[in-house]
């Protein structure tokens, strides 16, 4: 049974408009400034943070130089099994996709392409670019005279290899990263070993990670509790020791790491003068050197967490357990330790996260076998020019970053990183 509420019963405002719709309205109005001054930050963020991670997962993708530059061909070698030679309609299309190509200046790219899959087909594309048949020439000669001008078009696996390469996306990129490659037939096989250095490489970044990050942890543990156990005024002077290599260029931190760890540099010099050692030793372009300059650089971010946490800590817990019977250091290990943990687990997962893209760092003060994966991001970005490659590298990292935070959260909890 329907209620009919009396027009006189309802309450109104002084413009004789219903309060509720007044309410709703004031509601709205308050939303839509709430949005509007958020929406610059929004937009900040979708620009310079989402829309290049957006990018990247794309490139890493993207295949377009054989789809686009060799179309017929790229629809044509389709049809063909993998089997022998292909048909004269795909050497056809080819050689008609190719004279195009060389008329418009864009075989370069698709030979550069196909390089990345098999190694000498750049110059062998350019090559029969340069002495393709006449346009007369009976489709049934075309394959022929390819082999004439390079006797490796009468192999299988070069033409297997346009194939492969010929979809506008593929998972090429991402399988190399892993070191690993499709075969003739279309299977994921591992890559040659003279090829396969990525997943050593992965290795190579989780390990340096972890140890920079665990000698971190052991120097700034005591760093931070003297910092929250000293008097105001002695701990304010000490923080802005801890921060003040905040105030230099990382550029400039880790070149005068160069300097002093050098064969003729300050350290040598001072360990040779107290005995530490007799001869003068390398600490420069090997891990040692690296170690050495990426914890100095990562250092606060670890007493910055654990500090924050530490703070906040009343030291009434350690006297009521002393009082309860136990010695110091259990004490100090069964009531103030777990206090600690959400400074711990910030610090350990933010400095963790930071040395897994470290790239400059490495370069200047490691070798050959030290460099990290963004080592290889940075080389295929601006040397090599394979973005694809460089965007799988940078996939593989994210993914890998992401999963190491997931197990974070499983088992420690994100919630648990509040820092005070």
């Amino acid at each position: 049974m329907t209620t009919i509420v009396p027009t006189a019963d309802i309450v109104r405002t002084a413009d004789g408009v219903p309060l509720k719709v007044k309410l709703r309205r004031a509601e709205r109005m308050r939303k839509i400034r709430a949005v509007s001054l958020i929406a610059p930050l929004f937009l900040f963020l979708a620009v310079t943070f989402v829309m290049p991670i957006g990018i990247m997962l794309f490139r890493s993708v993207q295949n377009p130089e054989v789809s686009q530059i060799l179309p017929r061909t790229a629809q044509a070698i389709q049809q063909w099994d993998g089997e022998g030679l292909p048909g004269e309609d795909v050497v056809a299309a080819f050689i008609a996709d190719l004279r195009a190509a060389k008329e418009a200046k864009t075989h370069g790219k698709v030979a550069k392409r196909l390089n990345y899959d098999l190694s000498g087909f750049r110059s062998l594309t350019l090559q029969t670019a340069r002495r393709l048949p006449p346009p007369e020439t009976p489709p049934s000669e075309l394959l022929d005279k390819l082999i004439e001008i390079d006797k490796r078009w009468g192999e299988t696996r070069y033409w297997a290899t346009i194939k492969k390469a010929a979809p506008p996306y593929t998972m090429f990129y991402l399988l190399a990263a892993l070191d690993r490659n499709f075969d003739v037939k279309g299977n994921v096989i591992h890559a040659p070993p003279e090829v396969s250095i990525y997943i050593d490489v992965l290795e190579r970044t989780f390990w340096m990670s972890f140890i920079v990050t665990a000698v971190c942890f052991l120097l700034g543990y005591p760093i931070a509790y003297l910092l929250a156990t000293l008097p105001t005024k002695h701990s304010n002077l000490l923080m802005i020791l801890v921060l003040l290599p905040f105030w230099t260029s990382l550029l400039v931190r880790t070149t005068a790491w160069v300097v002093l760890l050098q064969t003729q540099g300050v350290v040598n010099d001072a360990a040779v003068a107290l005995g530490l050692w007799s001869e003068r030793i390398q600490l420069i372009h090997n891990r040692t050197g690296v170690y050495v300059a990426m914890v100095h650089i990562l250092l606060p971010f670890m007493v910055l967490p654990l500090y924050s946490v530490m703070k906040g800590i009343s030291f009434t817990h350690m006297r009521a357990a002393a009082s309860l019977g136990a010695n110091p250091l259990r004490s100090f290990l069964k009531v103030y330790v777990p206090q600690t943990m959400p400074g711990i687990g910030a610090g350990i997962l933010l400095v963790f996260i930071i040395s897994l893209g470290y790239y400059i760092t490495p370069a200047l003060v490691g070798g050959p076998r030290d460099q990290m994966i963004s080592y290889f991001i940075a080389f295929h970005t601006n040397t090599s020019v394979n973005w694809g490659m460089a965007a799988a590298l940078s996939v593989v990292l994210l993914f890998c970053v992401m999963i190491f935070f997931g197990i974070y959260n499983r088992f420690v909890g994100i919630e648990k990183m509040k820092l005070g």
